[in-house]
């Protein structure tokens, strides 16, 4: 298990450049399967979670050619399908939550998909009943290995297009059922369809393939299933979750920071919910500038004078995937924020981290924590931790970055699930941090 050793309390400069998307790049992969031909993509993250993704491909007998650094070729064109019912298999993908996208492109093109239960972040109940549910209502024969939690979805006679309207606007399951529906029999329509960026990004990819969908962006998708999709060339936008955690990073150290390249059209209400802290940040071309907060950041309050809640709703409302991120940061404000993470019930239990630093934060229940910021005028204290998952790890990193003295944090691979050479690229603009394997 490899370590983080933070000195923090020094203020940062510079430039950093966000990587490619992690959740666009697990559905971006799967889609390569939906074709014989060869699929190009670039700025694909090196992350542990993408490149065991690429693992599970490669074991499935994708080619993959890798071009330069995050450009790879896929051609899906003589694929090994007893794969995914090998003991292997149920080893490769219990280990990644992404893995359930290659079901729907494999249900589609060969008629049938299998998976074991898929693991990823311990931050509560992630049911898998949005995608199976879809692919029945496409005609899919379902099963489930109870003794081996093991699903298998099955349409020998081929899937055909039908309406259903999704029990949740679940992004993977959206993308899953999309992905299944782009080759079945006639039309489908999705209604509560999930429509942030990266599953607007894959429906515009596939579209490039051949296929045939509208409503992107809206909660309504129409699918005219095609027989055949083509090969295509797509780059990964950049990673919204990263480029929130650099401003985070950029107030809770007093740093001036330039964000590079964030793609400012596909960032929806994320920059705005910062401002809601009271952070300064500039827009600058495609760039964000955060200057360096030498006197603070002042949380906003309600046109009524209540204190403000930041709480997380699925796409334009505001990604559950920050909320860690606007936790820790709001722990330096001044004034008073609720924090509200609706659905995960066990992401919010990493505060005990940081009230051991000093932090203000009550617990209130398992979805609401309230923070009390300092104002700086009791900076946080160093310690040492435990990363519990991705976000959270992020967030802890944070923290340790603007406390006083040397932190240390533990099983530092949940970050480097979802952040690339994250150690080498805060040296670059002055951290004081080192990796100990």
């Amino acid at each position: 298990m490899a370590t983080f050793q933070i000195e923090g309390g020094h203020p940062l400069k510079g430039d950093i450049q966000p990587q490619g998307a992690k959740n666009e790049a697990l559905q971006i992969l799967c889609a390569v399967l939906l074709t014989p031909e060869k699929v190009t993509i670039s700025n694909i993250p090196d992350i542990r979670d993408v490149n065991k993704l690429i693992q599970i491909l490669s074991n499935l007998g994708v080619k993959i050619q890798k071009i330069k650094k995050g450009e790879f070729t896929f051609q899906s064109d003589d694929l090994q399908l007893d794969y995914l019912e090998s003991e292997q298999f149920k080893t490769d993908g219990a280990g990644l939550r992404g893995s359930i996208m290659i079901v729907g492109p494999l249900l589609a093109r060969f008629g049938k998909g299998y998976i074991p239960r898929p693991g990823g972040d311990k931050i509560g109940r992630r049911r898998l009943d949005t995608h199976f549910q879809g692919f029945i209502n496409l005609g899919a024969n379902f099963r489930y290995n109870r003794e081996e939690r093991f699903y298998g979805v099955e349409a020998p006679k081929g899937l055909t297009g039908t309406y259903m309207l999704l029990d949740e606007a679940s992004v993977t399951g959206t993308a899953n059922i999309v992905m299944a529906a782009v080759l079945a029999k006639g039309k489908t329509t999705i209604y509560n369809a999930a429509c942030e960026p990266y599953l607007q990004q894959l429906c515009k990819m596939l579209n490039s393939m051949g296929a045939k969908i509208t409503g992107v962006g809206s909660n309504m998708l129409h699918i005219e299933g095609v027989k055949t999709l083509g090969g295509c060339k797509h780059r990964v936008l950049p990673d919204m979750i990263e480029i929130g955690s650099w401003i985070g990073l950029a107030a809770m150290t007093k740093s001036e920071i330039t964000i590079k390249d964030v793609s400012w059209d596909d960032l929806g209400i994320i920059p705005n919910t910062f401002r809601k802290l009271g952070i300064t940040l500039e827009r600058r071309g495609d760039d964000i500038y955060i200057p360096a907060h030498k006197d603070g950041y002042t949380i906003e309050s309600y046109i009524d004078g209540s204190f403000m809640t930041i709480a997380d709703a699925p796409w334009p409302g505001f990604t559950p995937d920050l909320l860690s991120i606007m936790l820790v940061t709001a722990t330096q404000a001044k004034g008073e924020v609720m924090i509200h993470q609706k659905m995960f019930e066990s992401r919010l239990f990493f505060t005990d981290k940081l009230i051991d630093m000093g932090a203000k934060i009550i617990l209130c229940d398992p979805h609401r924590a309230t923070v009390i910021g300092h104002n700086f005028k009791s900076q946080l204290k160093a310690t040492t931790m435990t990363s519990p998952d991705i976000r959270a790890g992020i967030s802890l990193l944070i923290a340790a970055l603007s406390a006083k003295g040397t932190s240390t944090i533990h099983n530092i691979e949940q970050i480097d699930r979802g952040y690339e050479n994250i150690d080498d690229r805060l040296r670059a603009i002055g951290a004081k941090i080192v990796r100990i394997d």
